[in-house]
């Protein structure tokens, strides 16, 4: 019995005091609040073997002295140990200064002994009650610290959960293991011997949760390494979108350190993807702004990777206990940087293939479509051009004037249609700048009006005076030429142009009296060469104005839309944004 009660001292006095080296190791790595009351916690219990070492003679001071420092360690251990649990939580301010004041007046009262008794000696009055009070002392303060890491650590991943819940039992076996000692006077006995046990035991679980070695953690960590692995593997599976690998990784990312909420962002600070954060939240998150807490009691922990940064809400308790688990999400937000780059390529290539797709169909359509539309107006003066070559002199003046005549006539419309076709390639390949500005639109509306209509006379203008615009100049000239050039070739006077400008929009409309477009009609009227069975038949143009009005509008951000006109007519409505388009 007494060489195991030896083996088992010897056994702690090592333990005990690698733990305090350990700890102390620890806070000079990391620097923190946590760590710091780690070392003090755990140094004090290896100092404390350290210094019982050392033989208390009944005449020697300084003996004695060292003696009284041990016990005073002794009753500070349970209060260190629960201030380390409130480096990650606060307690209540009562309970405390409570805590405190009881481990202050319990310290004074160690150094205010008169005298310790020797081992057979009988205990006196004043030391049984020290003894109650100290042991009380120990209960109380173990069993909050107890309580408050168990509690914490059943909401924490796997290897946080069973460090904790370790420190937990620790605390309690080393209760246990203190009463042995305290209550029994013969060393060599059962009792001490238990108390050893229990106190080897206290140590392997408080070395174990403060310091796991790196195969028990792995072992630990075998769901989330599982998962972990799953997603990783789905990081080199094809994804078309960022979106897509973020949502592949995020949970199993935020379950390995047991995140409330994780979110990651791209290499221009633009948010890709995030798990259980707010959709109200996601505009924080872009670069330069303050990251919100979310939660009152989460940790936000910032993690640069390659080719972007991971945000993390997790547990005040994971940046100690999950400093690995950290580490091991930080490599696969380097894997998941990878594959947004990897996406970043195949997007790019993807975009860049779909702009030479459409160049190269908006060339084939231009070339379909001018041949098509050249073809009559070429075979008309072509044909002109061969009477007057083979029958001019056969033709009188008159005549000659009527082919001359018809010829600029076909002339003027081929021009025309050329410009139109044109403008219609240019907006189908976007090749139009559109360069909003602040325009007076009475003036410009005046002007238009001068230029294009049959009769200006007969254009109304509603517009007030102070009426501004932002909007792009040729655009707009564009647009409200068709319009009102249609209102008097297929409509009838008079003509009338409103416009007004609102906090979010730009409306302008042309309307005229006639008798507006036949319902069956109204679905094809902004298609391409479309006329209506109503149109004049001598009403020239190609049928391509007000398509092109559209797509001006519409590349400026906008839209161009049709009502009838009360109380009769076509009313043609041009709507703006008030702000320019932010491409």
């Amino acid at each position: 019995m007494h060489g195991a009660v030896l083996v088992f001292r010897t056994v702690n006095l090592i333990a005990y005091a690698a733990l305090g080296f350990i700890a102390l190791a620890y806070w000079r790595h990391r620097r923190n609040a946590a760590s710091m009351w780690a070392a003090a916690t755990f140094s004090s219990l290896g100092l404390i073997v350290l210094l019982g070492l050392i033989p208390n003679h009944p005449g020697n001071l300084p003996e004695r002295a060292f003696g009284r420092i041990a016990i005073a360690l002794l009753v500070l251990f349970p209060y260190l140990l629960f201030r380390f649990t409130t480096a990650f939580r606060p307690a209540g301010k009562r309970l405390a200064n409570a805590l405190f004041s009881l481990t202050a007046i319990l310290v004074l009262w160690t150094f205010a002994l008169p005298r310790l008794p020797e081992p057979g000696e009988p205990r006196p009055t004043f030391l049984i009650v020290y003894i109650a009070a100290f042991m009380i002392h120990w209960a109380v303060l173990s069993i909050v610290s107890a309580r408050r890491l168990w509690r914490a650590g059943t909401a924490q991943p796997t290897v946080a959960r069973r460090r904790m819940h370790l420190l937990a039992l620790a605390s309690a076996g080393l209760v246990v293991a203190l009463l042995f000692a305290i209550f029994t006077s013969d060393r060599d006995s059962a009792v001490s011997l238990a108390s050893g046990v229990l106190g080897s035991l206290s140590a392997a679980a408080f070395l174990l949760g403060f310091a796991p070695p790196p195969l028990i953690r792995l072992w630990w960590r075998g769901p989330e390494t599982a998962r972990l692995q799953a997603a990783i593997t789905s990081l080199f599976s094809f994804a078309q979108s960022q979106e897509e690998v973020a949502s592949r990784v995020l949970e199993p990312a935020a379950a390995i350190v047991g995140a409330r909420a994780i979110a990651i962002r791209n290499a221009e600070g633009k948010l890709v993807a995030a798990w259980n954060v707010p959709g109200d939240e996601w505009a924080s998150l872009e670069l330069g702004r303050e990251v919100p807490r979310l939660w009152p009691d989460a940790e936000i922990v910032d993690l640069d990777v390659p080719g972007g940064s991971l945000f993390v809400w997790t547990s005040p308790y994971a940046p100690f206990f999950g400093d690995e688990e950290l580490a091991l999400l930080r490599t696969l937000g380097a894997l998941t940087g990878l594959a947004l780059d990897h996406v970043n390529l195949f997007q790019a290539e993807h975009q860049a293939r779909i702009a030479l797709e459409r160049a190269n169909e908006v060339k084939s359509n231009f070339v379909a479509l001018a041949a098509h539309e050249l073809r009559t107006p070429m075979t008309t003066i072509h044909g002109f051009v061969t009477t007057l070559h083979h029958l001019s002199d056969r033709l009188d003046e008159e005549q000659r004037t009527q082919v001359r005549d018809a010829l600029l006539q076909q002339t003027n419309r081929m021009a025309a249609l050329i410009e139109q076709l044109l403008d219609l390639s240019r907006l189908d390949a976007e090749a139009i700048d559109i360069a909003p500005e602040p325009i007076r639109i009475r003036d410009q509306i005046e002007e238009i009006v001068v230029a294009v209509a049959a009769d200006p006379a007969a254009v109304d203008i509603v517009i007030d005076d102070d009426t501004i615009a932002v909007a792009d100049r040729n655009a707009l000239e564009r647009i409200v030429s068709n319009l009102v050039t249609n209102a008097f070739r297929y409509g009838t006077p008079p003509v009338i142009v409103r416009a007004e400008q609102s906090d979010r929009h730009f409306r302008l409309s042309v309307e005229d009296r006639g008798l507006g477009v036949a319902v069956e009609f109204v679905p094809d009227l902004f298609e391409r060469f479309s006329r209506g069975q109503g149109s004049p038949a001598a009403a020239p143009g190609t049928g391509l104005g007000l398509a092109i009005a559209r797509s001006y509008a519409r590349a400026h951000g906008g839209d161009l839309l049709y009502e009838d006109a009360l109380p009769h007519g076509a009313r043609f409505m041009l709507v703006l944004p008030s702000q320019p388009r932010r491409d």
